[in-house]
């Protein structure tokens, strides 16, 4: 390791944070009834003070500069922080920095208050020694001054990674490395111009201009969603995964009945209401078939990748639906998919909670039910009261979820779980 403490940017060094904040421009310009530049212009917005920027690129005075942000703040507090993704690979990077034992820390003219929320939303708190941003009253932040408080004094051989020309001037008025990124929103022109001691094209290139040792990840993460059908899960899933990946996890959604090419089409006939006298065994044993299928295709392949994946049901639903609900036992359908998952078991299933007859009426609402949704009361009852029954039987791999609230309440549930789920095994 080349370096004893390593300070980043936040905004286009560790965050594409673009999105959030061009929306948060119009609502702010728009409210208080300023032309809204063209969206070249915005992007000039991405790095320096909004005052500044406000003041240059609209032309505005001091005191509607001061007023522009204030609306630009009461957006991106509620909706325009979420608007953002970590870039592919930071995560990797600080954990192998992290593993390092260097010193970390964050100067960024973001304020504070604001970056801590963003960091926590992300899980990367915990990478960080320190953040120093401004206040949220403070509308000239200075980086340099940013960068010594973020140093707390003397830390040794020291580098500043930022992806605008004020990182690397900063870094030259303190007398330490710096490296430009051209990942982010400064130009290349930009960047060269400003003379920074590296320059990094992508995420990886700062590996070995920071000379730390890349920490492989040599195991994934399973995460399964179960519940009875209307239970929500489904539209979970997709909000899960979306917060993976802004979060920076490499993560592989799938879904059961299918996940790949010979199971969907396994799927397509057990779900077809056309097939109504299929047999319960049948059933049973093409729902094994199609998931030894999506194990071997899919879901092993990944985990050995060090992928997360995560599966919109999975071997417990085949326990509750055919074991319970169509009372072939329990046992019986266990032991019927021990070689169609071949020792790949959940490392975390969430089950999403809400009364049976309701989810149904909530289901059969949505869309036209499938051959198994069109089963009684019975059949959905004796499923809700099997998934109860696996709950106990694994209460460290099967967590609770109330899923009868508002959704968004139920994702930051969910998140909230996956997240020190994810943090406890030791995933970056």
């Amino acid at each position: 390791m080349k370096y004893d403490a390593v300070i980043f940017d936040f905004d286009g060094t560790l965050t594409d944070s673009a999105p959030g904040i061009i929306n948060c421009l119009h609502f702010a310009l728009n409210n208080l009834k300023f032309e809204v530049p063209h969206e070249s212009v915005l992007r000039k917005f991405l790095g320096p003070p909004l005052v500044d920027s406000f003041i240059r690129y609209c032309k505005m005075s001091k005191e509607d500069a001061i007023k522009a942000t204030a609306e630009y703040r009461v957006r991106y507090l509620t909706k325009g922080l979420k608007e953002n993704m970590v870039f592919p690979g930071i995560r990797e990077l600080l954990f192998s920095l992290r593993e390092s034992a260097s010193y970390l820390a964050i100067a960024t003219g973001k304020p504070q208050n604001s970056s801590e929320i963003i960091l926590k939303h992300f899980s990367l708190e915990h990478y960080f020694d320190k953040v120093v941003g401004p206040s949220e009253n403070d509308h000239f932040a200075d980086k340099t001054n940013l960068i010594q408080k973020a140093l707390d004094g003397d830390r040794g051989h020291t580098v500043m990674i930022g992806d605008r020309a004020s990182d690397i001037n900063a870094a030259h008025e303190l007398g330490i490395d710096s490296i430009g990124v051209l990942y982010g929103y400064g130009s290349k022109d930009e960047i060269i111009q400003a003379n920074p001691t590296y320059i990094a094209e992508s995420v990886n290139d700062l590996y070995s201009l920071l000379g730390v040792k890349r920490t492989e990840n040599n195991r994934g993460y399973f995460i399964t969603l179960e519940g009875n059908d209307g239970c929500g899960k489904s539209t979970q899933a997709v909000l899960l995964f979306e917060y993976l990946q802004s979060c920076g996890y490499n993560t592989v959604k799938t879904r059961e009945p299918g996940g790949s090419e010979v199971a969907e089409k396994i799927r397509y006939l057990l779900l077809d209401r056309d097939n109504m006298g299929m047999q319960d065994m049948t059933e049973a044993l093409l729902l094994a078939a199609a998931r030894a299928q999506h194990v071997r295709d899919v879901i092993k392949p990944s985990l050995t990748a060090g992928k997360i994946v995560m599966s919109d049901r999975y071997v417990d639903s085949s326990v509750a639906y055919q074991g319970a609900g169509r009372m072939l036992g329990m046992d019986v359908i266990s032991q019927m998919n021990a070689p169609a998952i071949d020792n790949c078991v959940p490392d975390l299933t969430l089950l999403l909670e809400i009364d049976s007859s309701t989810a149904l009426r909530r289901r059969e609402s949505a869309s036209e039910t499938d051959r198994i949704e069109m089963m009684d009361d019975g059949f959905h009852a004796r499923v809700e009261e099997a998934y109860q029954k696996l709950a106990l039987l694994y209460p460290d791999r099967i967590i609770k979820i109330d899923a009868s609230g508002e959704l968004e309440q139920i994702a930051q549930s969910i998140i909230s779980v996956v997240s020190e789920r994810l943090e406890k095994a030791g995933l970056p």
